[in-house]
């Protein structure tokens, strides 16, 4: 999904819309919103449009799967907040370790000219192979194991058949399910040579997840974790 602001006004972009709308519209609303994002000053990046994407990957008999593996219906949440054990703790520690490190890998891997999908195949190969599951696949029909959201793509991009172009800035959401617990992580990689715009969005992306990270403890309000970034000059600084 691709959403885009004008004025007051929020448009959403769907990757079905050529399925939805017709081909004679798809294309007009294409160009319109190519025309409108590129009079924005939003720095010099490639406008992302939806690509083709692959069928979906499956996973090996012996992986353990969540619920919804086969079903797309995750398991109910909890209906207030839980406060964990000691053992659920490390469980989760377990599986956001895991998470991490394939992350961290990506920085050797992630280049100009690999497509979304390339990166997708990677991340479902090593989580697999370690015997956890990349918790997005299937999750209420999601059709890939990452998310990547590149430059113009708000969140959770679905990988497609999109090359990386020198200059972008592409998000990874990596999630796993390992020893029955999900580990989520997510990191902003620069692409190539990329303009001082994008270096600076990623540098203040970064300092506010830092800064909302570090007020968390017992007893805080989740209102102030989500209210504390939007003070420019405290991220600045």
């Amino acid at each position: 999904m691709i959403i885009a602001l004008r004025n007051n006004y929020c448009l959403v972009f769907k990757r079905n819309l050529l399925q939805v709308t017709g081909e004679r519209f798809y294309f007009q609303f294409r160009g319109f919103l190519s025309r409108h994002l590129r009079r924005r000053k939003f720095g010099n990046y490639n406008l992302v449009m939806p690509a083709q994407v692959s069928p979906m990957r499956k996973v090996g008999k012996e992986v353990p799967t969540p619920s919804y593996y086969k079903t797309r219906i995750p398991s109910p949440s909890p209906s207030v907040p839980e406060i964990k054990t000691q053992e659920q703790i490390d469980g989760m520690r377990r599986s956001c370790k895991l998470a991490r490190e394939v992350l961290d890998s990506l920085d050797t891997i992630i280049k100009v000219g690999m497509t979304t999908d390339e990166l997708d195949v990677y991340v479902h190969d090593w989580v697999t192979s370690r015997g956890a599951y990349p918790s997005p696949l299937n999750y209420r029909g999601f059709p890939k194991s990452i998310c990547t959201s590149v430059n113009n793509v708000v969140c959770h991009g679905i990988p497609d058949n999109r090359p990386l172009h020198d200059g972008d800035i592409v998000n990874v959401d990596i999630t796993v399910y390992y020893q029955g617990y999900h580990g989520d992580c997510s990191a902003m990689y620069l692409v190539g040579e990329v303009d001082d715009k994008g270096k600076h969005l990623v540098r203040v992306t970064l300092q506010a997840l830092d800064l909302a990270i570090s007020i968390c403890k017992p007893g805080q309000a989740f209102s102030a974790i989500g209210t504390l970034p939007q003070s420019p000059s405290r991220i600045e600084n």
